[in-house]
C-alpha cells in the first residue's frame, strides 16, 4: 500500500449519485507531500462528489491549521486556513489537466487520487504573507534585523539625496542639500 492510497476515488466503481468522504491531513502527510512550503498541518477535508451525465464534481471543504515559516523571523508559526474549491473529473483516453479545474483520467481506471489537489487547496488557502502577530517573533532575530535596518530620518530636510536625480544642488536655489557621500560618488565620476 502507497502513502496516498487511502486518497484514491474510484469514481468508476460509483453506485450512486453522490458520495461524501473525510480527510484527515495530519504531519504525516504534509511530510510525505515533501514539500518545504508547509512545515505540518492539522486539516479536514469534506469531499462531495457528484455523478452528471458526463463528469463527477468534486467540491473541497478545507478547514484547519497548518504551520508555515514566519517570513520575518523564519521560525514556525500556525496559520489558519480555510477554502471550499471545487473540480471537474471526466473520462478519457489518458490522464490530463486541462484548465484549473478540469482534471480527465483514463476511462479503463477510472480512480481519481485526490491528495495532491488537497495539498494543492491548502497551500493556495494560506496568505502570501505570513509573519507572527506583532511582538511574537523570535526576539534574537527580530534584534539582528532591527540592527541592520536603515533608520530614515524623521525631518524631511535631512533628506540629502533627491529623489529623481536632476537637482544637483549646484544653484542653490530651492534645493535641498545634498549628502555629502554623494559629493564623493561624483568625484570618482569626474575622475574618470
Amino acid at each position: 500500500m502507497g502513502k496516498f492510497d487511502k486518497y484514491k476515488i474510484d469514481l468508476k466503481g460509483m453506485r450512486t449519485d453522490s458520495c461524501r468522504y473525510e480527510f484527515v491531513l495530519d504531519n504525516q502527510f504534509f511530510a510525505d507531500i515533501d514539500n518545504p512550503d508547509i512545515a505540518k498541518g492539522n486539516v479536514h477535508v469534506v469531499l462531495s462528489v457528484k455523478k452528471t451525465s458526463h463528469a463527477f464534481e468534486l467540491h473541497f471543504r478545507t478547514e484547519g491549521i497548518v504551520w508555515v515559516l514566519c517570513d520575518r523571523c523564519l521560525d514556525e508559526m500556525e496559520q489558519p486556513v480555510a477554502s471550499e474549491d471545487d473540480l471537474v473529473v471526466k473520462f478519457g483516453p489518458e490522464y490530463a489537466e486541462e484548465g484549473d479545474n478540469l482534471v480527465i483520467i483514463p476511462e479503463d481506471e477510472g480512480i481519481l487520487n485526490v491528495a495532491w489537489f488537497m495539498y494543492e487547496f491548502v497551500a493556495l488557502a494560506i496568505p502570501m504573507k505570513h509573519v507572527h502577530a506583532p511582538g511574537k517573533c523570535n526576539q534574537a532575530m527580530s534584534r539582528a534585523l532591527n540592527k541592520h535596518l536603515r533608520v530614515l530620518p524623521d525631518d524631511p530636510s535631512e533628506a540629502d539625496v533627491p529623489e529623481d536625480g536632476d537637482d544637483d544642488g549646484a544653484d542653490g536655489e530651492g534645493s535641498t542639500p545634498i549628502d555629502p557621500r554623494w559629493n564623493e560618488l561624483k568625484k570618482l565620476l569626474d575622475n574618470n
